[in-house]
């Protein structure tokens, strides 16, 4: 029997949801690993449990739309620059670590407390998942 298109996408999602789950297995320092499509849309995200949230959905569905902006704005200047490998935003409460890849933005949330040394220990790991 053939898989219909919604069974695929399900399918698609629970494997990106166990990226997601993998992803955040790595430390105990990330918060939140979500995957977002190039419109901002989350397709899956999964909290640390036990945190708080520091953002609220209408301020986190605008940060993953411009995220998603700034990333397709970007697509542009990679054939100049190279593929994009990871970015890293560092705020006052957390880092930000994105990866671009085919099937969209992996958006990962990091406490602040740890070293940058660390946040690179985290990227080399997250790479070998997605």
């Amino acid at each position: 029997m053939q898989k219909t298109p919604n069974q695929k996408w399900n399918e698609q999602i629970t494997q990106y949801r166990k990226k997601c789950q993998s992803i955040l297995e790595l430390s105990k320092s990330i918060r939140y690993v979500g995957l977002v499509n190039e419109y901002g849309r989350t397709l899956t995200g999964i909290f640390r449990p036990g945190l708080a949230t520091l953002l609220s959905n209408e301020p986190a569905r605008n940060e993953f739309f411009l995220v998603s902006t700034m990333l397709a704005m970007r697509n542009k200047a990679s054939s100049a620059l190279g593929n994009m490998d990871s970015a890293t935003i560092r705020h006052d409460k957390v880092t930000l670590v994105i990866f671009q890849r085919k099937e969209g933005i992996y958006y990962i949330s990091i406490n602040k407390s740890i070293t940058p040394d660390a946040v690179n220990q985290i990227i080399t790991k997250i790479k070998k998942i997605i």
